[in-house]
């Protein structure tokens, strides 16, 4: 086998293999109902059932309660935007667990939006359950694929693509979203720019604003920040 022969295998071989440690692991049996430990005090705080895969506890005493989540009937709490979700991962539904998969419901009010965001661990299946959303995606090449979705359509969002939604109808709108990842993180884009603490120099350049629109911005997405012009 000739060097240039290996080379382009290893690759190849490279490929697959981050291909396969980019998902979440296949389960070994048929089921994990998690068996939290107590906390340890050096645990990090982020650290969740969503996160972290914990002992099962024995199959004999699974309830047919572990699987079923009650959890989406009503809408959750809605933000000053007229915006609400309610994620489902195995934290709140212990039956998720190394299943590989978790879901969210969202509802908006007439003009609210679910700003621009993505996943980096998960493509994301929107089903609209009532109402009308102006929803989409942008790809590698800046390109929108968006259109409006009236109820009963359903829209995928590509795993690690910005994506939003906005609510244009007169009437409050639900969706139904199933991820393929137990905990497919979420980054919203204003939030991730103007309140994660980057050089404010380096956004003014960036963005073409001035100083004094970069701290009104910081202050809008994060209140808690002290900033100054």
């Amino acid at each position: 086998m000739s060097p240039q022969t290996t080379i382009v295998l290893l690759l190849q071989g490279l490929s697959l293999f981050s291909l396969v440690l980019a998902s979440d692991p296949d389960p070994v049996q048929d089921f994990c109902i998690p068996n939290p430990t107590p906390t340890s005090p050096t645990t990090p705080k982020h650290v969740t059932a969503a996160t972290t895969i914990h002992p099962c506890k024995d199959a004999a005493e699974a309830t047919a309660g572990d699987f079923v989540f009650s959890g989406m009937k009503t809408p959750g709490n809605f933000s000053e935007t007229g915006f609400a979700s309610i994620p489902v991962n195995p934290t709140t539904f212990p039956g998720l667990n190394t299943m590989g998969m978790s879901f969210v419901r969202a509802d908006f009010k007439p003009g609210a939006i679910n700003p621009p965001h993505f996943h980096p661990r998960a493509t994301e299946i929107a089903h609209v359950v009532e109402g009308r959303l102006y929803a989409g995606f942008v790809d590698s090449n800046n390109k929108v694929f968006a259109r409006v979705l009236e109820k009963g359509e359903v829209m995928v969002f590509p795993r690690g693509l910005m994506h939003f939604q906005m609510n244009v109808g007169e009437v409050p709108a639900t969706i139904f979203g199933s991820f393929n990842s137990q905990n497919p993180g979420s980054q919203r884009i204003p939030a991730a720019v103007f309140g994660s603490g980057i050089d404010n120099s380096l956004l003014e350049k960036a963005f073409g604003l001035s100083s004094k629109e970069i701290v009104m911005m910081r202050r809008k997405f994060d209140p808690k920040a002290t900033v100054k012009p």
